[in-house]
């Protein structure tokens, strides 16, 4: 279901009127900028970039930067509008927003990358701030371009402002704990839900589908927990074990070798990643891509619950399957929300000119995730409807509530 549709259904739900159904469904603003970057060879290319800026109703906008070929004027308001719900659910002060370079940062040197992220936020920098637009990385953009765009922006303005952009690294005032903050916001989430339904760590299994940055940071953390994690997976393949897995070593394995796959221990069984979604466990976990469990194999999954850590790794198909064989799913939109959470911690500590600890920090995210959940939890009772509608019903409700207030 696109952004719009989704909007649609939840409208309908909360009885929206037209003229407030109208205002969310477009950004209050978008920009579009065009900007010359001088390349190694001395030549000047013209670069196309986009912000979009979905609502500011709750606070300032949020939302990352995407450096990709498959960047669309469609594609950033979509996800300004993602980010708005997503904000919102999780209970953070902030509005959506997203934005991105048309580029394939392949074909680029480190030189030529950090002279487009100079020269992009120089392009949008009236549009952007602490107060107004605060930016963070996305695909194919990291810390250390973060760290030059503030520089950049810093230049700008005329006085070092880290609270711009979220995601930066340590020295350059990023927050700790930012880099397990999706996996430990999802673990959280998997505690809450344990705890709701009477589960016992050491007797729920759960499956991991992927073991990247998020997928690895929440099987490591749950299984320190005594959840039993009992399959994990790359793109190539997944590995499985009735009995449990190593976390650490099947990590070190994929480390050494560059694959999931040969991985060998006691009652340890190589699988495909589709057989993975179908496995006999309490929670699945899918951590990697989009759009995994479809109307093809809903109706083979065996869990009971499934924490969504990638984005959108469910169609809408799937989600009308799920729901009908009482599959309890936690929506990407608050299950996922812990890296957006902590990146919010980042900006108050960085205008408040404070440091926290990881420990601090974590400690925070834990408080403000686990009620989001709660508050979901409560509101899918009282429309009888699944997880997510309920998720979006909350998100859309609180902005509309501030939307009437002026």
């Amino acid at each position: 279901m696109n952004a719009v549709a989704q909007l649609e259904k939840i409208a309908e739900i909360l009885k929206l009127d037209d003229e407030m159904l109208s205002r969310l469904k477009v950004p209050e603003r978008f920009i579009e900028v065009n900007f010359p970057v001088e390349m190694d060879d001395g030549s000047v290319k013209i670069f196309k970039g986009f912000r979009s800026q979905h609502n500011s109703a709750r606070g300032p906008y949020k939302g990352g930067l995407r450096f990709s070929p498959e960047v669309s004027e469609s594609e950033v308001k979509a996800l300004s509008m993602w980010m708005s719900w997503k904000c919102s659910v999780a209970n953070i002060p902030y509005g959506g927003g997203k934005g991105g370079v048309i580029v394939n940062t392949k074909e680029l040197s480190e030189a030529e990358i950090e002279r487009l992220s100079r020269a992009f936020i120089h392009s949008i920098h009236e549009v952007i701030g602490p107060d107004k637009d605060i930016p963070a990385p996305d695909m194919y953009t990291n810390p250390q371009i973060m760290a030059w765009m503030v520089d950049e922006y810093s230049k700008d303005v005329g006085e070092n402002t880290p609270a711009v952009i979220t995601g930066k690294p340590i020295d350059k005032g990023g927050s700790e704990g930012r880099t397990a903050a999706t996996g430990q916001g999802g673990v959280y989430i998997l505690e809450a839900l344990a705890e709701k339904k009477r589960m016992k760590a050491e007797e729920t299994k759960v499956a991991v589908q992927g073991i990247g940055n998020v997928g690895y940071y929440f099987a490591k953390l749950a299984a320190e927990l005594g959840f039993k994690i009992v399959a994990l997976s790359d793109s190539r393949g997944a590995v499985y074990s009735q009995n449990g897995l190593d976390v650490e070593a099947v990590k070190k394995h994929k480390s050494d070798t560059g694959s999931i796959g040969g991985f060998s221990g006691e009652g340890v069984e190589e699988i495909s990643n589709e057989d993975l979604l179908k496995l006999e466990v309490d929670v699945l976990v899918p951590a990697a891509v989009e759009n995994v469990i479809t109307k093809g194999n809903a109706d083979g999954i065996k869990a009971d619950f499934i924490i969504e850590l990638a984005n959108g790794p469910v169609t809408p198909e799937a989600d009308e399957i799920l729901h009908k064989n009482g599959v309890l799913f936690v929506p990407d939109i608050l299950a996922n929300s812990g890296g957006v959470t902590v990146s919010y911690f980042e900006w108050v500590q960085n205008k408040k000119e404070e440091k926290w600890s990881e420990e601090e920090v974590l400690s925070k995210l834990k408080d403000q995730i686990v009620p989001a959940f709660n508050d979901t939890m409560d509101m899918m009772d009282e429309l009888k409807s699944d997880m997510r509608t309920a998720a979006y019903a909350i998100a859309v409700r609180r902005i509309v509530d501030e939307m009437r207030q002026y």
